[in-house]
């Protein structure tokens, strides 16, 4: 059972920075390399979800881990409020279209999880929809995995309350962040237990397992990251296709 107030957000005490860093590149380098066997294979696909509250670093995560794999075979979904159009499917046919095909990463910053999270922290749906589209989230990733051979990633960046306070702020009064401002963000903070509670939740309920990701220091969320990566990918048969002659 996974308690969010029991993980520190913090880096472990006993893992030097640099050092970490250090790691971090090699792993980086090495998930570039992975990424072109993987493409020329057509074998496998990769999905990697990252979930997170507001200044929890997902578009840093995504920087800085695939900076070495070709943009090509690299695709960022970011799912923000459902349009008129997807307001009239089912919550997951917007997340299906853009699951990767073969040969292919895409990155769901945000995704399929907003759907039992934030509607469900404002009361948008009730509890018995709550557990049905979980038990349909949990159908629809083994469906991509043992069906199209898509290896998922599932990282809930894990910050803390005082560590998003001082993300907020730094996007209120520094320039080159503002970009990033949201209002609404500091609105959300407001609910900042409920939302642990349904992380904890949908943590609890995966049929295929996340990792809880420490982000207060972001170069160890970039380690972890990668390093989970690198070495779940290198278990597989990843070889090039054999030369045509």
């Amino acid at each position: 059972m996974i308690k969010i107030n029991d993980i520190s957000a913090d880096a472990p005490a006993d893992l030097e920075k640099s050092a970490a860093k250090d790691l971090t590149k090699e792993y980086v380098d090495r998930l570039g390399e992975l990424q072109s066997i993987l493409t020329a294979q057509k074998k496998y696909s990769v999905l990697v979800i990252l979930q997170g509250m507001d200044g929890s670093g997902k578009d840093g995560a995504t920087a800085n881990v695939f900076k070495e794999c070709h943009p090509n075979s690299l695709q960022v979904v970011s799912f923000k409020k459902p349009t008129e159009e997807e307001f009239a499917q089912d919550f997951l046919w917007r997340v299906h279209k853009n699951a990767p095909p073969k040969g292919m990463i895409h990155i769901f910053n945000r995704s399929q999880y907003e759907d039992v999270i934030i509607q469900r922290v404002h009361k948008w749906i009730d509890e018995d929809r709550v557990k049905k589209r979980i038990a349909s989230i949990n159908a629809f990733e083994e469906l991509l995995a043992y069906d199209n051979n898509t290896i998922i990633f599932k990282f809930m960046l894990h910050i803390s309350k005082e560590q998003q306070e001082v993300e907020l702020n730094q996007r209120l009064n520094e320039k080159e962040k503002f970009w990033k401002h949201n209002a609404s963000d500091w609105r959300e903070r407001e609910h900042w237990d409920e939302y642990m509670r349904c992380y904890e939740d949908v943590l609890n309920q995966s049929s295929i397992p996340w990792t809880v990701v420490p982000v207060d220091q972001r170069w160890y969320r970039d380690y972890v990251i990668a390093k989970a990566m690198v070495e779940k990918l290198e278990t597989l048969d990843l070889a090039y296709p054999p030369l045509q002659k």
